[in-house]
């Protein structure tokens, strides 16, 4: 027998255990809203989303085998199999669907109607799971031994350190809490600034300054380092080097005819702020998708390599197909699911899909389903280009929706509606893939995993539109406290090709410096984020991966230590992550309920407070700071276990 079919799961085929229970459901159907929503703030936010597989895991243990003192990995996996889904959802409806939000202010139209989000998120969630199940046994059990899945291993490690469960869960409610009430203090009540800038006067242009937030500091840490020096170097090059030359030389100068007022006159009166909104958001895409393309590009070989092997092995059956552990949901149920979603995405009215982009939609999302769900096996999901995979599909689809005679905006809200359905599959297949690989490792039954996928992609996307709609209704996307940029970037490519009406020359700069840094060997994407994004964002980030970096090189640690203080921080982290996200969604409400009083609580306290030293940027650093410091104490302080 060959030696990957010998592998023996931590819980025997043989064994019967609880798994697809009520309480299984039920919490991952809490996890999959809540951290779908808070991913969905925290990318508008940010750029970027985080996996929520790992917090879910150890929530679940937390609650099932401390609360409810109850005993069972299965159970749990079923819980964060369930709970991770929302993320990804999430993930793949924020790269796209605002920009039909940015289209209807622009043109003043209505905005997509809930229904329509609702489907087009539920149908693109559905079929990344059908795409991905028939791979399993090809990805998963036969190439065992060659694709290691780093973050479905992980999760599996922390299931089957099931001992740890309490301590590890309060790790993530203390982030939660502590973050959930820095939050409303500072962005509700007002107490103190959540964002800080200094103008650069001597230096016409510049600016610097940080948005002093919990989520930020905590994608820092959990990116690392490296991933945050990128982001803050594009930063750099962005407002300390570009928005400075930009003044410098073009202040009596009008760059192109949708912008009337000279450099000068927008510095003036909107300081380097305007500089940044005019100019840099479109280099920055420039480089964004050259980054996004150079990562598709590096990924062919694998990407064709994968394609034809899936066609090769797509169905076909493994030893032992009776045992628990390798049933899979029938091939002619995901056969006949696939062609009826395909149909619903034609006929449904409210969807903008015609017969031509229904058939496109399935083949690339069975491509990039099948590359998604390998390129994760090989690199991770925080290096899965989902995004390169989504502006490929938005450019050939308008290329292809251009020559057909669909122009002007159905054309354009087609290719969107095109993006958004890959983007979402491509998302979920690679999320599903790692947590049958989790599964696999801890025992569980796939069919039950595959089928909470799908409840859990149905729960959180009936969720997202409303929460689209909350946050926009708020802050409307494009502004300073939701850029939602990658959706403008989708929305920039899509007019570029079907109105030629761009800043050609701004777009082409930013593309020749994504190319100078890959030449240099600097990952593109993270840099070119960091160039589109404010500083503030960066900046942050930095602090949360220079803590990151203090840990991983503190020379007194056991490289045992080391790992399970760093893997504390990333639970505290992702519980400051989820508590921003859920008092933003908090905020979001309150501030669209009309007030019925001469001023909210929180305006007359900030208005009282304003007077105050805490209301200055200077008090924004001191409470930042303090964060920074239990961050710290969490981790770099920790007394040793030997």
């Amino acid at each position: 027998m060959d030696k990957k079919e010998q592998f023996k799961p931590f819980i025997p085929a043989e064994s019967t255990l609880p798994e697809f229970t009520p309480t299984a459901i039920i919490l991952g159907l809490l996890l999959a809203v809540v951290f779908g929503g808070a991913n969905a703030y925290l990318g508008l936010r940010v750029g970027m989303t985080v996996s929520a597989s790992i917090p879910a895991a150890v929530i679940s243990m937390g609650v099932i085998r401390v609360i409810l003192k109850k005993d069972s990995v299965l159970e749990n996996n079923i819980v964060q199999t369930i709970g991770s889904a929302g993320e990804s959802v999430a993930a793949g409806a924020i790269f796209t669907l605002p920009a039909l939000f940015l289209w209807a202010n622009e043109w003043g139209t209505e905005f997509p109607s809930l229904i329509e989000i609702t489907l087009i998120a539920i149908i693109g969630g559905c079929l990344g799971i059908l795409f991905m199940v028939p791979l399993r046994k090809a990805l998963i059990v036969k190439e065992h031994d060659v694709l290691p899945y780093p973050e479905g291993k992980a999760c599996a490690k922390v299931l089957l350190a099931g001992e740890d469960g309490g301590a590890k869960a309060g790790l993530v409610f203390k982030g939660l809490g502590i973050s959930a009430i820095y939050k409303f203090i500072t962005d509700g009540l007002k107490l103190f600034p959540s964002e800080i800038h200094y103008e650069i006067k001597p230096y016409a242009g510049a600016g610097i300054g940080a948005d002093v937030l919990p989520a930020l500091l905590g994608v820092g840490y959990i990116c690392g380092a490296k991933i945050s020096s990128y982001l803050f170097a594009g930063g750099i090059v962005g407002w300390l080097v570009l928005m400075p030359t930009i003044v410098l030389f073009g202040s009596n100068e009008i760059l192109f005819p949708s912008v009337s007022e000279t450099i000068g006159e927008i510095y003036a009166q909107n300081g380097s702020w305007g500089i940044w909104s005019n100019y840099i958001k479109y280099i920055g895409a420039g480089a964004v998708a050259t980054g996004g393309f150079i990562s598709l590009i590096k990924s062919l070989p694998l990407i064709f390599q994968t394609f034809i092997k899936a066609i090769r092995d797509y169905g076909k059956e493994t030893d032992n197909t009776d045992l628990r552990t390798n049933q899979d949901l029938p091939m002619s149920f995901i056969l006949i699911s696939i062609l009826l979603f395909a149909l619903l995405l034609w006929l449904i009215p409210v969807i903008p899909v015609n017969l031509f982009c229904a058939f496109l939609i399935v083949i690339f999302g069975f491509f990039f389903a099948t590359v998604s769900s390998r390129m994760v096996g090989l690199i991770g999901s925080s290096n899965n280009p989902v995004s390169g995979m989504t502006i490929a599909t938005i450019l050939i689809s308008s290329i292809l929706l251009k020559l057909t005679g669909q122009t002007g905006r159905e054309g354009m809200i087609a290719a969107i509606a095109i993006g958004s359905v890959i983007c979402i599959i491509a998302a979920i297949a690679g999320d599903t893939s790692q947590d049958l690989k989790t599964g696999f490792l801890v025992g569980s039954t796939p069919k039950y995993q595959q089928i909470g996928e799908l409840i859990g992609v149905t729960a959180s996307a009936t969720a997202i539109g409303a929460i689209l709609y909350l946050l926009n209704s708020a802050w409307p996307y494009g502004s300073q406290q939701l850029p939602a940029a990658q959706a403008t970037l989708m929305k920039m490519i899509v007019e570029g090709v079907m109105g030629g009406n761009l800043p050609w020359t701004l777009i082409f700069i930013g593309v020749f410096i994504g190319i100078a840094v890959e030449i240099l060997g600097i990952p593109v994407l993270p840099f070119a984020v960091g160039l589109y994004l404010p500083i503030h964002l960066s900046v942050p980030m930095m602090i949360g991966g220079a803590v990151r970096w203090l840990i991983d090189n503190k020379k007194q640690l056991s490289e045992t230590n080391r790992i399970s203080f760093a893997e504390d921080g990333v639970l505290f982290c992702s519980g400051l992550i989820a508590g921003e996200g859920l008092i933003g969604i908090l905020l979001a409400i309150l501030a669209v309920i009309p007030a019925k009083t001469s001023g909210s609580v929180g305006d007359r306290i900030g208005t009282f407070m304003s007077r105050t030293f805490f209301n200055s940027n200077a008090g924004g650093i001191l409470f930042f700071l303090i964060l920074t410091f239990m961050l710290l104490k969490i981790t770099y302080f920790k007394k040793k276990r030997e």
